[in-house]
Formats: C-alpha cells, structure tokens, sequence
C-alpha cells in the first residue's frame, strides 16, 4: 500500500516541461559534445543518456517527470528506423560486395559489448558487495566498542 501512495504523490509533469527537460539534456549534451576532442567523438545522443541516467539515479529529476514523453517517443522508434532501413535498401551493392564483413563485424561487436556489460556488471556488483560488507564490518565494530566502554572495558 505504500508503493501507491509513493506513486500517488509524484505526479506526471505536462508535456510542455517534459519536452523542456529533454531538450535541456540534448542541449548540455550537444555543448558537452561540442567541446569533445576531435580524436574522441562522443555522439550527442550518448551523453544525453548518460546526463539523464544520472540525473535519475541521483534523483535530481523524477521518473514521473519523464516518463509520459519518454514512452511516447519509444513507441515511435520503429518510425524513426525507417529512414535507415529505406537508406539500407537504397545501397544494397554495399550489402552485395561487403555483407559477409559487415554481418562478421556486427557480430564480433555484439558478442564483445555482451561480454563487456557483462563483466562491468559482474564487477559493480563486487564492489557494492564488498562496500556492504564493509560498511557491516564498521558498524560491528563500533557497537562492539560502546558496549565495551557500557561495560567499563577500555
């Protein structure tokens, strides 16, 4: 029952905030982008979502204030394909003379970023694995000394 009134007190913001949050975002990101160097390109798109994953995370912004926009523009994805696939259609001598490379490469960079995400997640979860612990640790030890001093103990 908690969760609901949790839900109930974070209302939707209206669209017109939404969009202004996101395009804020996109306009950080492109200024951040922009300032970049040439040898290290970093897409727009990229750091704007990682400047919303932490803007999130960091609970600077609310889920709920994002969310509406953000779930109407997922369902638009497939429209916004399209143009690719028609381009991809257009180019098929590409897919002719250089597809077996192209399918090899796109495999090859799967498999490594599944592999990648994998052990970054393996090794995020160590280290709050082991951060707990030793926050636990910390925390015994200090009860164990006040008790100790309650007693009379040195």
């Amino acid at each position: 029952m908690k969760m609901n009134n949790d839900k109930q007190k974070t209302k939707a913001a209206p669209i017109l905030a939404q969009m202004a949050i996101y395009a804020s975002i996109l306009f950080v990101s492109n200024v951040i982008s922009s300032l970049m160097p040439s040898s290290f390109p970093v897409p727009t798109p990229v750091i704007g979502l990682i400047l919303l994953y932490m803007l999130l995370n960091f609970k600077i912004i609310k889920l709920a204030w994002v969310d509406s926009l953000g779930t109407f523009l997922i369902s638009l994805i497939g429209f916004l394909f399209v143009p690719s696939g028609i381009s991809l259609a257009a180019n098929l001598n590409i897919m002719a003379t250089e597809g077996i490379q192209l399918v090899i490469v796109i495999a090859l960079s799967t498999i490594i970023m599944l592999v990648v995400t994998a052990y970054t997640a393996r090794t995020i979860i160590a280290f709050k694995k082991h951060l707990q612990e030793t926050r636990n640790k910390t925390r015994n030890t200090k009860v164990q000394v006040t008790v100790s001093h309650a007693k009379g103990g040195n």
